[in-house]
């Protein structure tokens, strides 16, 4: 429960993430239909990313997500993009925040944001889903199961979104844009493991059929807004890494926790999943198959690799924000604590891959 002590609730705002909140009601109200202040400004415990917040109304309350302030990388942190793509997915039917309003203009809050919906609901943040009765559990992981699977049924072009991405290639340029950015942010250090990774994966991409979905690139229980008292989910968070990709690359993140101990993120390693009363990595496998009309999933401990890979060039990421000192989260030390360990732990699935 440790994650959830963490990330759970608000906090009064950081000081490095202040704005002037007068500046930012003045917005609200010229651009959010129905806004009706006073206005307070809470800030979530939780997002190592874009900063988030909670904005209180006496009728209402919303979601606002910022860019964060200082040195960034280029192309990340574009909440214009995560704007977007719920404005998009949420025209299809797809559970996602209601999106209100997007703001560009600097000058409000000192970078862009945009506001959506407060959805009223419960996040997990342990994979294991402790606070759920045993007996419910498997209800829990086929309502995250059905929603992966229904994303990835999206035609992007039916949904507007078929520029999202560039077509083709995706685990190339995506190997490629994560290596950059590891190695260009020398002020987070180097890795070995990482490095190895570096030279192993470009040269060892699975041959196949290209596919093209819209992805999601964070898909995990705690992005994930459940229904107060019903395995149902309510609405998918944190969309910032979403593009156009392979949406077997999305499913594979989705399934780390079955490879990942609680050592190194939240993870279902080691654990008793038959006691715990949660389906094992075969049969979350097969469900997704099963959903999607796919025979089964190949060349999975490479696509393992790739997301362990992936998930510590963006943990490299918070470390050097962490000693430039913009780190959105509280928890930013504990989170780049866990960059060697979690880079090994890729090195190990390219190793069982053949590396």
């Amino acid at each position: 429960m440790e994650r959830s002590a963490q990330n759970k609730g608000t906090i009064e705002v950081r000081d490095a993430h202040r704005f002037d909140a007068a500046r930012l009601e003045a917005w609200l109200k010229a651009e959010v239909e129905g806004y009706r202040g006073p206005l307070r400004v809470e800030q979530f415990k939780g997002g190592q990313s874009n900063p988030t917040y909670k904005l209180i109304t006496p009728g209402r309350s919303y979601v606002l997500r910022r860019k964060p302030p200082g040195k960034l990388l280029p192309g990340a942190h574009a909440v214009d993009r995560e704007y977007r793509v719920i404005s998009a997915l949420g025209a299809q039917g797809f559970p996602v925040a209601r999106a209100y309003g997007l703001c560009l203009d600097e000058a409000v809050i000192g970078t862009p944001f945009y506001v959506m919906e407060m959805v009223e609901g419960r996040i997990f943040w342990e994979a294991d889903f402790p606070e759920v009765p045993t007996q419910e559990r498997p209800a829990y992981f086929d309502a995250m199961n059905s929603a992966i699977a229904r994303l990835h049924g999206i035609d992007p072009e039916t949904a507007g979104l078929g520029d999202y991405g560039k077509p083709g290639n995706y685990f190339e340029r995506q190997i490629g844009r994560w290596s950059k950015q590891y190695l260009a942010d020398a002020e987070a250090g180097r890795v070995p493991a990482m490095d190895r990774l570096v030279e192993w994966l470009p040269r060892n991409i699975p041959q196949g059929e290209e596919e093209a979905r819209v992805i999601h690139g964070d898909f995990r229980c705690d992005n994930m807004i459940f229904h107060p008292t019903a395995p149902k989910v309510l609405a998918v968070l944190d969309w910032e890494l979403s593009t156009l990709g392979h949406p077997l690359a999305d499913f594979t993140y989705h399934l780390m926790v079955w490879r990942m101990p609680a050592g190194v993120s939240t993870g279902l390693a080691g654990l008793d999943l038959d006691a715990l009363n949660i389906p094992s990595e075969a049969d979350y496998i097969a469900a997704y198959c099963r959903r999607t009309g796919r025979d089964g999933i190949a060349d999975i401990d490479f696509y393992m690799a790739f997301n362990m890979f992936r998930l510590a060039a963006i943990v490299h990421g918070i470390k050097g924000r962490l000693v430039r000192g913009t780190a959105s989260s509280a928890h930013a030390g504990q989170m780049a604590a866990s960059l060697e360990p979690l880079a090994e732990r890729a090195w190990e699935q390219a190793e069982r891959a053949g590396a």
